[in-house]
């Protein structure tokens, strides 16, 4: 008897270390696959690449990588028999990765525009409105409850990526003014939709996905849509003309053909690493955890352009990256106090844990 005793709580502990472990995971490839992929974005226009429709297809088109890993979570899931699970049926789940595929697909066309319009200061600065409008979504259809600490975390990383933008001093804002309004819409309405989208994800999680295992449901909500989104930005590759334009790009590009191939290439291999971090935060926790986690990038990547691009650097970006860290802690040590206050038995220790909000929403 004592032994069952003192095993349940070293059971449950365990269990909650791995699941902090998961979103560390997730965080790290939602923060390097972003900030990473923004770079190159932003590097395949300023070294000689123009076309957006060849950027948008690049964003998406990097899904084959995940084949071996779904081909392993169906191979890992058929032998574990212990566990029975319904899977959404696939007159659910078709209209549903048609939906997000072609959502994903409008998003990067428009970011893509946005990048190409605006200095990457000001692009961060438009960006930083997704947290205002998934503040929204997620009070509107996910039911966000919002403390103290989370609204110090929404309005610390606002200020953060607002520093940066109001820093132009080692920007290129010698651009026509219309160019600068169209960059700005198209990056306004990237966010509206990217936070709409968050919300809905969430929803899924919660509503739909919830009798299935983790990693099978991240990938294939991945993966399918990206498909999707990678069709349409091949259609529009076409449709456009500007297929016609790669083999000139490629030679006038600064650095070589080479170079050119494996841009686009990492581009769309660091955007479905970044994916899948976001998937995974949005599980585990809220579409808001996410975009917060995705606005911290937002301060991180003007800071690595200092040594990416060689931009100046001034004291008001450490401020604002600081900032960035103070607003970041704050939301984590929130979810913390969630987590504390959560009863053992709701620990998921196979893979799951859905988080306290999430449990909430599906009551």
């Amino acid at each position: 008897m004592s032994a069952a005793v003192t095993h349940q709580p070293q059971h449950s502990a365990f269990g909650k270390y791995k699941r902090w472990l998961r979103l560390s995971l997730y965080t790290i490839l939602l923060l390097v696959g972003q900030c990473t992929a923004t770079l190159l974005g932003r590097f395949y226009f300023d070294k000689g690449g123009k076309s957006k429709w060849i950027a948008t297809f690049a964003q998406s088109a990097g899904f084959p990588i995940l084949i071996p890993l779904l081909f392993y979570s169906a191979k890992s899931t058929n032998h574990d028999s212990s566990k029975t699970k319904t899977e959404p049926r696939s007159s659910v789940m078709i209209p549903l990765y048609l939906g997000f595929g072609l959502m994903s697909a409008v998003m990067d066309l428009l970011y893509c525009y946005g990048l190409s319009c605006l200095p990457l200061s000001t692009f961060a600065l438009v960006c930083a409105t997704q947290l205002a409008f998934n503040a929204v979504a997620t009070y509107l259809i996910n039911s966000q409850k919002f403390t103290a600490l989370i609204l110090n975390s929404v309005v610390v990383l606002t200020m953060s990526v607002i520093l940066i933008a109001l820093n132009t001093e080692s920007e290129d804002t010698d651009l026509p003014k219309g160019k600068l309004l169209i960059g700005i819409f198209c990056v306004l309405a990237a966010s509206a939709m990217f936070s709409l989208q968050h919300s809905l994800l969430q929803l899924y999680f919660v509503k739909i996905a919830k009798t299935e295992q983790t990693y099978p449901s991240l990938l294939k909500m991945n993966f399918y849509p990206m498909l999707i989104a990678s069709v349409a930005g091949l259609v529009g590759l076409f449709g456009s003309g500007d297929w016609r334009s790669m083999g000139r790009e490629m030679k006038e590009f600064k650095y070589g053909g080479a170079s050119y191939v494996m841009t686009l290439v990492w581009i769309g291999v660091t955007w479905q690493i970044a994916c899948l971090g976001m998937l995974g935060l949005i599980f585990e926790v809220s579409s808001l955890f996410s975009v917060v986690i995705g606005n911290l990038e937002l301060t991180v990547t003007p800071i690595l352009a200092v040594f990416v691009f060689h931009d100046k650097i001034y004291g008001v970006k450490i401020i604002a990256f600081l900032l960035a860290v103070w607003g970041f802690l704050s939301y984590i040590y929130q979810h913390y106090l969630d987590d504390q206050k959560a009863k053992p038995d709701k620990i998921d220790d196979g893979g799951l844990g859905l988080s306290k909000l999430e449990e909430q929403i599906s009551q």
